[in-house]
């Protein structure tokens, strides 16, 4: 059982949940942009919630089944069809062999998530199947997809279980305007009280610069009475600031180590909301405590656990 890629989309990358452990050897994480789209695609499917899925950004891939399975579309708003025939996202579909799924460009939102019964079988490379282009890692030869490249992923056998969906309520909505929680650095002394306060109180906006490694964002010019440091290891979500004032957010496909003063980092529940924007985006910032980022994440993790898919069939 395979997929064959007949269009790859804008950019459609080999995800799973990450490649961790690894930073002692110079290579970052990678893994979903939204991870919560990303794990409710694979459990939409009964699949583990590291299996292999695409991650699609913006849209535009064509792919054709060579064999009987089932696949799950969560992340962005898009138009999905099969042969032709409009779907919805948020539940599990069937393909038959010869079908043809398509993605059209999403309207809310940038990262899709396509995953298939079973996840997509690749060898593992350092522990992972996350594609990370810069390192060339990951996926299929550590390069986005391209028309022509086949998946080989898990099929169904026997009668069909009955299809999951995911109630409207607990569906993230996706918009232009978001605000991310922060946790303040040990660096957060070389920013002025003002610098701080212009931080928390100003509106940024989304460049043209923001991919996979990081966002980078205009506003008001954020200083710091150092222009750089001796180079040190950087988390998800850190935020660099440059000697320009414009802050940068990395994501995962960061470097590992970097030399910019860092203010501090975005709650990774949040990242997702930043990863769902795309250039011109508007972005303001809410400081909060470590302890208050222990209980988020806690409840975000309940709250997952705990959350019900519907059964579409009897």
């Amino acid at each position: 059982m395979h997929i064959e890629i007949l269009a790859p989309g804008i950019l459609s990358l080999i995800q799973d949940a990450g490649r961790f452990g690894q930073h002692g050897i110079g290579l970052t994480s990678g893994g979903p942009m939204d991870p919560t789209a990303f794990k409710w695609a694979n459990r939409l499917l009964h699949n583990d919630p590291h299996a292999t899925a695409l991650e699609v950004t913006v849209g535009g891939i064509k792919i054709k089944s060579h064999g009987r399975t089932r696949v799950a579309i969560t992340g962005a708003r898009v138009g999905v069809s099969i042969n032709g025939r409009a779907q919805p996202q948020w539940q599990s579909l069937d393909l038959n062999p010869g079908d043809t799924l398509a993605l059209a460009y999403a309207t809310e939102g940038c990262r899709i998530y396509l995953a298939v019964a079973g996840g997509f079988k690749l060898a593992k490379q350092f522990g992972s199947n996350s594609t990370v282009v810069r390192e060339g890692v990951g996926g299929l030869n550590g390069q986005a997809l391209r028309a022509g490249d086949t998946l080989a992923c898990g099929g169904l056998s026997g009668p069909y279980p009955a299809h999951q969906c995911l109630p409207a309520p607990l569906r993230p909505h996706y918009c232009d305007q978001v605000t991310l929680r922060v946790i303040r650095g040990y660096q957060q002394a070389h920013f002025s009280r003002r610098e701080q306060a212009l931080f928390f109180q100003s509106e940024f906006k989304v460049g043209a610069s923001c991919d996979r490694m990081g966002y980078r964002l205009s506003g008001p010019r954020v200083r710091c009475d150092m222009d750089g440091i001796l180079s040190e290891g950087i988390c998800l979500g850190a935020i660099q600031v440059p000697k320009d004032g414009q802050p940068i957010i990395l994501l995962n496909d960061r470097q590992t180590i970097g030399g910019y003063p860092k203010l501090g980092s975005v709650l990774s529940l949040d990242l997702a909301k930043l990863a769902q924007l795309g250039p011109g985006g508007r972005v303001k910032f809410a400081a909060i405590t470590i302890d208050d980022a222990h209980n988020l994440l806690a409840l975000a993790q309940h709250k997952f656990a705990n959350s019900q898919t519907e059964s579409l069939e009897a």
